[in-house]
């Protein structure tokens, strides 16, 4: 098992995307918050010349957001055609699986179940492998949009 993963932490965990699945870092500029959406989305901002809506994770996953510092970088990906910008705690680096994901033993409560793949062993250690279109569509919401 070689896969690609990009490495974040949001809440104070570690998880992984899957390499594939992100089109690239970027440095989050300016947002411009959008009056009347939930607040796991944070606004909008623009990345050569396309729009991004930017989705703060701590919130999608119901955590206190004020109790962890976001990176200045953020992770976009794209899913059902829209592009979206991720905040994060912090964006740490690329590495590979090296076995395949596991059950969570335990488990980290209804939201990270609902959004996790498992864990998977890294080249820098376990991390929860993150479902991304179960942490863009929080419950309640059909469809993230901006």
């Amino acid at each position: 098992m070689a896969d690609l993963l990009v490495m974040v932490t949001i809440g104070g965990r570690r998880c992984a995307f899957p390499a594939g699945d992100v089109r690239s870092v970027i440095e989050l500029g300016s947002v411009t918050p959008v009056p009347g959406t939930p607040d796991y989305l944070a606004g909008i901002t623009a990345l050569r010349s396309q729009a991004l809506t930017v989705i703060d994770t701590r919130y999608a996953l119901g955590i206190e957001a004020e109790q962890y510092p976001t990176d200045t970088r953020a992770a976009v990906v794209k899913s059902g055609g829209h592009s979206y910008a991720l905040m994060v705690d912090e964006v740490e680096d690329i590495t590979t699986a090296i076995a395949e994901t596991g059950e969570i033993v335990g488990g980290f409560g209804d939201e990270w179940s609902r959004v996790s793949k498992g864990v998977v062993e890294t080249a820098i250690g376990p991390a929860l492998l993150v479902d991304l279109g179960a942490l863009l569509s929080p419950p309640g919401h059909t469809e993230v949009a901006a």
